[in-house]
């Protein structure tokens, strides 16, 4: 078994609810990442639920001909359901500790459970070359549950967009960077 599951972060967006749409930054961004990802044979994509996330991956999508599948487990993490001016260091304090749990939210072992879950089902499935859309929040703690190097400070890193290639056999994987800033 060998599978490469490209994982997407959003192209810049009007805001953080899930139904804010790219801006029109966002959309050329998209464009850009289509023809970027031109040449990587793709047999499905994914995506999180909200707008964002699925505007970043339609004009690909149209390009390879391909239906976009909503997962509601790639949705971005919910930090808190409560006002925290402080969220930068709380958020930091969630990979230290990744089951602290603020009120209404995540911990991060409850997020990185779900987006996991449907990794392995991508790996599972007869596709060989996947895409995952998803958020920022949610793909860090992705690449942590696969290098424990990444963490808060890769989630800092990440860009809108992004794009890292997962690829798996039976018994290995190897993550790498695929995007460069523009």
């Amino acid at each position: 078994m060998n599978k490469t599951i490209y994982i997407i972060r959003h192209c810049e967006a009007e805001g953080q609810a899930p139904d804010a749409p790219l801006t029109e930054k966002g959309k050329e961004q998209a464009e850009k990442l289509a023809a970027f990802l031109y040449d990587k044979k793709v047999d499905r994509i994914i995506s999180s639920p909200f707008l964002r996330a699925i505007q970043t991956v339609e004009p690909l999508a149209e390009e390879n001909n391909l239906k976009i599948k909503v997962d509601n487990r790639l949705r971005e993490r919910v930090l808190s359901s409560a006002s925290m001016p402080d969220w930068m260091t709380k958020l930091e304090a969630t990979y230290k500790d990744l089951d602290l749990k603020y009120e209404g939210g995540e911990s991060s072992n409850e997020a990185t459970g779900r987006i996991v879950e449907a990794v392995n089902e991508i790996r599972e499935s007869d596709a060989d070359n996947s895409i995952i859309v998803a958020h920022g929040g949610i793909i860090s703690l992705l690449l942590y549950y696969y290098d424990k190097n990444a963490g808060f400070e890769a989630w800092r890193k990440l860009s809108n967009p992004d794009v890292y290639a997962l690829q798996i056999s039976d018994d290995n994987y190897q993550l790498e960077r695929l995007w460069t800033e523009e």
